[in-house]
């Protein structure tokens, strides 16, 4: 009989630690499980791709000119207010009452959206839309809180699958509703406001992070102890405390200011970032007024020959198609991301023109989904680009990016002009 060796011993004493580890990744995954199955509920507003229609009906009647020109306008200028204090916000009151601020945004903008009947009502309606817009930063942080770092990437995957999966599936229910049920646009928003109740419910038994990345940081570990990544992506600690010059130089802001310093300078992420900024703006400008072009294109009264939930959840499809095919397009983005961005942003004027010039909806629908789809297939280069030709990488490789992508945001909704369409 063969004495016990060191391999024996060594994984006689690791035994004991399988079932702990494994009831630790059963927790996270859960957590996971609950969060995108909120992500999906949240997104469920069937009667989202016909506000529009709706302002424009009977049952609001109001005109084309009030909706162009003094309701929809509010939702930029009000985003770009917004966009900066929610996402410090977001960190420092550790993500979920962000999330919940959020969904109460969506119920209000619903309840205004039903019983508001001035333009004052509307324009309270697309603030709080706009807080609601700006409040999605605090889903994909959230994500980072909670779970390994090693598993981060694919978490997010799964989140913002879980996400257009939602928005999709709004939009055909939204459409099947309309166009085959003959709902009226006014039961097709109270669907959406049950649904957005039951996801504020959700809310609510969301797990609040102890920790978060600007404001929340954690305790210094103890000697002999390995740091943790939050740990590594904020240093500092065991620095002096208070308002010495140490503290302030290893502040947030300050290591945030350092590196925004550093980083402006590398010209492959001022090409992304620049582009992120224009092009955003555009992108939203479009999608905010497009609705109202298509009114224009088909002025129909009958509600079944209006098909935007279609064209929307086509145009989720193909996003979400295009985007994952980006991960795996091999393309130097260094030397060959300039004639990418010049043909990509060719092709979106090409659309937008045809969409104001064409009298066909069909086309019109056909632009609108095709160039949701090309804005869609950048998205996710753009950001794997930026993020990796920074120093952040080396030391946060993706639980920057949100911050990154707030102000790039900030300046595209900075530069978002609310002209009118045409009539």
């Amino acid at each position: 009989m063969a004495l016990p060796g060191p391999e024996v011993e060594k994984q006689e004493k690791q035994a004991p630690a399988e079932p702990g580890l494994g009831r630790a990744q059963q927790s996270w995954w859960c957590l996971v499980s609950y969060l995108c199955f909120y992500g999906f509920m949240a997104q469920m507003r069937p009667g989202e791709s016909f506000i529009t229609p709706y302002l424009l009906g009977p049952s609001k009647n109001f005109t084309q000119k009030q909706v162009t020109n003094e309701i929809t306008p509010v939702l930029s200028y009000s985003y770009l207010a917004v966009l900066v204090p929610v996402f410090l916000l977001t960190d420092y009151l550790r993500y979920k009452p962000v999330l919940l601020l959020q969904a109460l945004s969506y119920v209000a903008v619903w309840l205004l959206l039903l019983l508001g009947a001035s333009v004052l009502h509307m324009q309270f309606m697309e603030f709080f839309f706009s807080v609601s817009m700006a409040a999605r930063i605090a889903y994909s942080s959230y994500l980072f809180a909670l779970v390994p770092p090693a598993h981060y990437q694919r978490v997010a995957g799964y989140s913002r699958a879980s996400v257009l999966l939602g928005v999709f599936t709004s939009s055909v229910l939204g459409q099947l509703l309309v166009t085959t049920g003959r709902m009226p646009f006014s039961t097709l928003n109270y669907i959406s406001l049950a649904f957005l109740i039951f996801s504020l419910v959700l809310t609510l038994f969301l797990k609040r992070p102890k920790r978060s990345l600007f404001f929340n940081r954690a305790a210094p570990a103890r000697a002999g102890a390995a740091p943790s990544e939050l740990d590594r992506m904020t240093p500092g600690h065991g620095q002096p405390a208070g308002g010495t010059p140490a503290a302030w130089r290893d502040s947030a802001l300050a290591r945030l200011l350092r590196e925004l310093g550093r980083t402006v300078r590398q010209p492959q992420l001022r090409l992304w970032s620049l582009w992120w900024v224009f092009n955003s703006a555009g992108y939203y400008l479009i999608v905010y007024y497009v609705h109202i072009l298509w009114n224009v294109v088909n002025p129909t009264t009958d509600t079944a020959r209006v098909y935007n939930g279609g064209a929307d959840a086509a145009s989720t499809l193909l996003g979400a198609v295009t985007s994952f095919a980006a991960g795996f397009v091999r393309i130097r983005w260094a030397l060959w991301g300039k004639l990418v961005v010049a043909l990509v942003t060719a092709l979106q004027a090409g659309l937008v023109f045809l969409m104001y010039e064409t009298r066909d909806i069909w086309l019109c629908y056909a632009a609108f989904v095709l160039f949701r789809g090309s804005y869609q297939f950048l998205v996710p280069v753009a950001t794997s680009s930026s993020t990796s030709c920074t120093s952040w990488c080396s030391l946060l490789p993706t639980s920057w990016r949100p911050c990154w992508w707030a102000c790039a945001t900030f300046d595209g909704a900075a530069t978002n002009p609310c002209r009118r369409p045409r009539s």
